[in-house]
């Protein structure tokens, strides 16, 4: 339990200390305190804004937080300094306790050098849409700890960066165009090769479909009550929802027009026959009286 004695007396050295500070020294040092915060913060902007042009906005925020964290500390010592304070006991200290609180979050210790590893490969960048553990959403912010997520409902996700190196990462939008993979079955009645005509010029209508790599359509499978069919078709991520909503839409409406039947799961009672139906006779209600 502390003393209060020895209370009592930290507290009046404290106030013989601040006691002791010129006014002019204590206003200029916060003004030189809050300017120097100020140009910091803007600096780091700039600096962010500039490297991110150059290289990516993954570098360019990663490099605006280390030197506003940097340029803080410097700050903020200096401040202190000029008040009198002895930095180099304040500075032992503050060692002692990082060392101390490094033995006891070795979990953090491990997330920072998962994000040193992450920063060197770079799997992602900022504003990627990239799925972990389920989740899906564009990156928001890379730090060294962890990854800020804005999934497409508008939650906030938060990823440990050891995660990420322990588990499987898919970056969807990594490469500048995607495949759009549409599963459609026709009835068994239905010509395949004129159904993969009309898939192919529903393709080439859409202008937002690519050319190249070509639009495909494969028989993929006898199905229990559709022959399948896959549809390959190519965009650029920035329209991939687009292209298959349009692609989904202009599907159905082309079949109407061309009398091509989308078939749904049903049943087929035989009696022996191939293609004989199952007779069916109405019998009247018997009068139980």
């Amino acid at each position: 339990m502390m003393n209060p004695m020895t209370t009592a007396a930290t507290k009046t050295n404290y106030f013989d200390f601040l006691t002791k500070i010129d006014p002019i020294i204590l206003i200029k040092s916060v003004i030189i305190l809050i300017v120097g915060i100020a140009v910091t913060i803007w600096i780091g902007k700039l600096v962010k804004k500039q490297v991110g042009k150059h290289y990516s906005p993954h570098i360019g925020l990663l490099t605006s937080r280390f030197f506003t964290y940097t340029a803080m500390t410097i700050i903020v010592i200096s401040f202190l300094k000029s008040l009198g304070f002895e930095v180099s006991a304040l500075l032992g200290t503050a060692g002692i306790i990082g060392i101390a609180i490094g033995f006891a979050s070795q979990t953090s210790v491990s997330n920072i050098i998962s994000g040193l590893f992450l920063i060197g490969e770079r799997p992602f960048e900022l504003n990627d849409i990239v799925s972990v553990n389920n989740e899906t959403g564009v990156v928001i912010s890379i730090d060294l700890l962890s990854i800020k997520l804005r999934t497409f409902d508008n939650r906030y996700v938060r990823v440990p960066n050891e995660m990420l190196i322990k588990t499987t990462l898919t970056n969807v939008t990594r490469f500048p165009i995607r495949r759009i993979d549409l599963q459609v079955g026709v009835a068994y009645k239905e010509n395949i090769k004129r159904v993969k005509e009309v898939l192919l010029e529903i393709a080439k209508s859409e202008p937002d479909c690519l050319n190249y790599p070509e639009p495909m359509v494969v028989f993929n499978d006898f199905g229990s009550s559709s022959l399948d069919l896959l549809f390959y078709v190519w965009s650029t991520k920035e329209n991939w929802v687009k292209v298959k909503n349009q692609l989904m839409d202009s599907i159905k409406e082309r079949f109407d027009q061309e009398g091509i039947e989308l078939p749904f799961p049903h049943v087929s009672v035989y009696t022996g026959s191939a293609t004989g139906p199952m007779p069916v006779k109405m019998v009247p209600e018997i009068d139980k009286n």
